[in-house]
């Protein structure tokens, strides 16, 4: 479907063009690397970056001009640390400037802080970080969107790593048992932690079967497949369903970069100005390699 035109929730976009805005979302997120002068959490980012552009360009509907809108959907960036990465997306979206988020990222008092924050930045629906607290949230979100009659999704992305912690599998059994068909739950199920790959440290698999037997409906996908996104986003089960909804996303950190995929050093890092010439040169082979 790699032409067809797209009913978004956003703008109409072919998968094609959602590429090429996931691949603006990558070149920006390493500008920003290399001109900030802390860490950013690259590695994350740049596994998660076809998931966000997927989601709002085409799997949310929001209006960036109307954010009180009640029938909204509503995200959940429940992994925190790639706050980034969704702040990119969000500007490529319209609800604010790319070069806003480059002028302050990181400073006192800015919109744009490592994690995010609701109070400092409209448009950001919860104020995340803590690993493992995001789909608790989503959870009472949905359920309370429920309680008022309303229809809106309620999406939470998580990183694999978070899905370690109890309270993930606490709100995933109190969703299924609360029949919660208005929420979805994105994985970027990368296989990495901080400082080590997940399964040295945790063992997941089989892990869509655990989704599964906590009464989940699962969707297993390759995260960096548009068309695979879409078609899952497509194929969604109503609102009213009575299952919640998770799509576990096979991702590669560092995706687009060579010298950062599958390598532990980039979960955060700042890039310099040879590293950033580096890395886009790679991105750029990355992406005339996939084209071909």
């Amino acid at each position: 479907m790699g032409q067809t035109s797209l009913s978004t929730g956003g703008s109409p976009h072919t998968v094609a063009e959602l590429e090429d805005l996931a691949f603006e979302l990558r070149s920006k997120l390493l500008h920003l690397c290399g001109t900030y002068e802390g860490a950013v959490h690259i590695g994350g980012d740049l596994s998660a970056a076809d998931i966000l552009t997927a989601l709002f360009e085409y799997g949310l509907h929001v209006d960036p001009t109307d954010l009180r809108n009640p029938s909204r959907d509503r995200f959940v960036l429940s992994k925190g640390h790639a706050a980034v990465c969704m702040y990119i997306a969000m500007s490529i979206r319209g609800f604010f400037s790319y070069e806003g988020i480059v002028d302050t990222y990181g400073q006192l008092d800015s919109a744009y802080g490592m994690h995010p924050c609701k109070v400092q930045l409209p448009g950001v629906e919860c104020s995340t970080g803590s690993l493992g607290h995001g789909l608790p949230i989503a959870v009472g979100m949905a359920l309370s969107a429920r309680g008022r009659g309303e229809s809106h999704r309620v999406v939470c992305l998580l990183g694999d790593g978070e899905t370690g912690e109890g309270s993930v599998w606490e709100a995933a059994m109190a969703a299924r048992s609360n029949e919660l068909g208005n929420l979805v739950a994105f994985v970027d199920r990368n296989r990495q932690l901080m400082t080590s790959f997940a399964e040295e440290r945790v063992v997941f698999e089989p892990y869509p079967d655990k989704w599964a037997a906590f009464g989940w409906n699962v969707v297993h996908v390759d995260g960096h497949d548009m068309g695979q996104l879409v078609d899952a986003i497509d194929a969604l089960p109503e609102t009213s369903s009575d299952r919640p909804t998770v799509v576990i996303c096979e991702t590669v950190k560092g995706k687009g970069v060579d010298f950062m995929e599958h390598n532990l050093a980039w979960h955060a890092g700042s890039l310099g100005a040879a590293d950033l010439e580096r890395a886009m040169a790679a991105l750029e082979a990355s992406r005339t390699k996939e084209s071909v």
